[in-house]
């Protein structure tokens, strides 16, 4: 039976997208699934490592320093690994969200709103709730910051193991989201994590990246350009005292989003295409795995639920990205002129805000941010580590029922056309239904 479109208002949150966009969406996922599995497995080696007869050979390559001294980079293997080596990962988050900006879903004020407010959402009750259970408890509010990131590549792998049958539109909900969270973690970062200010190398900086910008505007191409030049660029910026990833993300905000007439894609397109499996593969989970490496001893695992500071980061993943992913979009649909794919059920929705508490590796990084050494900071990471587990266990609880649900629903539409399309599919999809 064929139906009518209706047009009903604005079109609602992640519609049918065209072919190309389809394309695109498709290869961000696949590299960001086999990224968290990836991610996954380098956690696990830290764990097993940071706890074994090896530990101290553990802490020895963790702390290894290297790098040229005269130009301020002689810094440790983990120093590496979150300045350096994220610098890629917020990279290609920095052209994602142009791309998103320009012509995805954040281009339209009806498409942007919902899952806009649900990321902002996302990320305020967590961090409130933190600073709720670590006042109450009498700890320190410097960890606001660590429960706000959801990690994208984790949250997809976990998905992708639960998934047999759950619409494309939840991962493309999931990818959104996570496009938003990682420019309210770059603003954090720039605003919150930056000490020292030297206005020469940020001036420097800032200059670099305003060659960077002609390059783009009079359509230079070569890479020979932009690699030393973005090298040069990450130097100055963490030389300034902002966070080098931050580099990274200004960089990418400035590569060109829309190919030119006779371009088959966009720079930023080529650029994402080339760098996301070096991000996914290779930058996060080294980044892993010298971040994830705590002690977690009877004694370790008991202070993160009677500490009020890690106490503080397992409520504020578990509970507040539920609360405020969920309760943001469900008030975005009820107060302005955002609606929900079809194709969704709030259930859906609440399974994926439960996936948002999967908060790794920003988590880890803001982590190490606000407690730099002693008991407090490897209690937080314990309790990210934790909470993350919790999350994607009450996710995959969540939404598993939901992909039986659309599995027998799938069986049913296959059945009526077996049956020569006697029944009615429509019939089976409707919303009440689900």
């Amino acid at each position: 039976m064929t139906r009518k479109r209706q047009d009903a208002g604005p079109p609602p949150f992640l519609g049918p997208l065209p072919g190309n966009e389809r394309r695109s969406l498709a290869d961000i996922l696949r590299a960001e699934t086999f990224g968290g599995l990836v991610l996954l497995a380098a956690a696990l080696i830290a764990l097993v490592w940071a706890n074994s007869p090896l530990a101290d050979s553990y802490e020895h390559v963790r702390e290894f320093e290297f790098g040229p001294s005269a130009l301020g980079l002689h810094l440790s293997v983990a120093h590496w690994t979150a300045d350096g080596l994220l610098a890629v990962f917020f990279l290609v988050a920095g052209i994602e969200l142009k791309r998103e900006l320009v012509r995805g879903e954040l281009s339209t004020p009806a498409t942007a709103a919902l899952p806009i407010v649900a990321a902002l959402c996302g990320m305020a009750v967590p961090a409130g709730l933190y600073v709720l259970v670590s006042a109450t408890g009498g700890g320190s509010p410097e960890g606001w910051a660590v429960p706000v990131a959801t990690d994208i590549a984790f949250a997809l792998a976990v998905l992708a193991v639960i998934s047999t049958h759950l619409p494309s539109s939840l991962r493309a909900f999931l990818l959104t989201l996570a496009v938003v969270d990682d420019l309210g973690a770059i603003a954090i970062i720039a605003l919150f994590f930056t000490d020292h200010l030297n206005p020469a190398f940020l001036g420097a900086a800032l200059a670099g990246l305003a060659v960077f910008f002609l390059l783009q505007h009079f359509h230079v191409r070569g890479w020979w350009w932009y690699v030393p030049l973005g090298l040069v660029i990450w130097a100055l910026t963490y030389n300034s005292g902002v966070h080098a990833t931050v580099a990274g993300v200004a960089m990418g905000l400035l590569l060109r989003a829309t190919p030119l007439k006779g371009e088959g894609s966009s720079v930023g397109d080529r650029s994402a295409h080339l760098l996301r499996p070096v991000s996914a593969a290779v930058a996060v989970p080294l980044f892993a795995l010298f971040a994830a490496g705590v002690p977690l001893s009877g004694e370790a695992l008991a202070r993160v639920f009677t500490t009020p500071e890690p106490l503080g980061v397992v409520v504020g993943l578990v509970a507040g990205k539920v609360i405020g992913v969920f309760g943001g979009a469900w008030l975005a649909a009820r107060f302005t002129h955002a609606r929900l794919n079809p194709e969704l059920a709030w259930a859906d929705v609440l399974g994926l805000a439960a996936l948002a508490g999967i908060g790794f590796t920003i988590a880890l990084l803001f982590g190490e941010l606000a407690f730099p050494a002693g008991a407090t900071a490897e209690s937080v990471k314990a309790a990210v580590l934790i909470a993350s587990l919790i999350s994607a266990a009450a996710a995959g609880a969540v939404l598993r029922r939901r992909n039986a649900v659309y599995r027998h629903l799938s069986d049913e539409e296959e059945r009526s056309s077996d049956n020569g399309g006697a029944d009615d599919p429509g019939a089976a999809t409707g919303g009440s239904g689900r």
